[in-house]
């Protein structure tokens, strides 16, 4: 991967600019207080650890589903995408960015777990985008750009939008609602990630239109929710 990294810049650049240009753009929301580089990039190292973690979980998972079912019936093809791959991904993004960051004493606006949530998950892209590209080439860089890429961004805005509202609530001692919201932050996100993998995996027929319709909605609610949330910031 390294030698990979040095002697191919532009399937690397193919790879790494659409995170970029996200990760700039949720860098820019945060209004209130932008938080330190040095912080953001040791996020995006341990959404690179992340990808280490799910790919362990993964193949265990993977081996106890094919053990048990059939590759090739409906029931398979759901646990793989919900469970076995959602899980997994969204659990070790998750799991990793509570531990790095909610103790952090820069997590005082609540906008800044959307920010953590989303530089978590475009490290964790990144490197698995860099694999895909270097596997199958500047066409996948292409087609990832405008949906793998800019997914992962969402499933981690979505993260973000719960973790936040958690921190918020433990700040002012409702440590019910805080445990509440850290359950939706991990399992939203693992649902609409299950639900991405499990359409395009079906683009036969009118799922093609679906996974087409699926993505486009998941992109505008994340949108309006970063202005949303970067507009109503507050200190916490």
């Amino acid at each position: 991967m390294l030698y990979q990294l040095v002697f191919h810049p532009v399937l690397t650049a193919a790879a790494v600019i659409p995170a970029v240009v996200l990760l700039l753009y949720v860098y820019r929301a945060d209004r209130l207080e932008r938080e330190p580089v040095g912080l953001l990039l040791r996020l995006l190292l341990w959404g690179v650890l992340a990808t280490v973690v799910a790919m362990i979980a993964e193949r265990i998972g993977g081996a106890v589903l094919n053990a048990i079912f059939r590759y090739d019936t409906p029931l398979y093809r759901f646990l793989l995408c919900f469970v076995v791959v959602a899980c997994s991904e969204e659990g070790a993004k998750f799991l990793l960015l509570r531990l790095r960051t909610w103790n952090s004493p820069y997590f005082n606006c609540q906008f800044d777990a959307v920010v953590y949530a989303v530089f978590v998950s475009l490290g964790f892209a990144i490197w698995e985008n860099i694999g895909y590209v270097f596997m199958y080439g500047f066409g996948t860089a292409l087609l990832r750009a405008v949906t793998a890429i800019p997914g992962h961004a969402c499933f981690g805005v979505l993260m973000g939008a719960w973790y936040g509202m958690a921190r918020r609530y433990a700040t002012f001692d409702y440590p019910e609602k805080s445990r509440n919201a850290l359950r939706w932050a991990f399992l939203l996100p693992t649902l609409l990630h299950g639900t991405y993998d499990y359409l395009a995996m079906r683009q036969t027929g009118g799922f093609s239109w679906v996974f087409v319709l699926f993505v486009l909605g998941l992109f505008a609610v994340s949108f309006l929710l970063i202005r949303r949330l970067s507009g109503s910031d507050r200190y916490i």
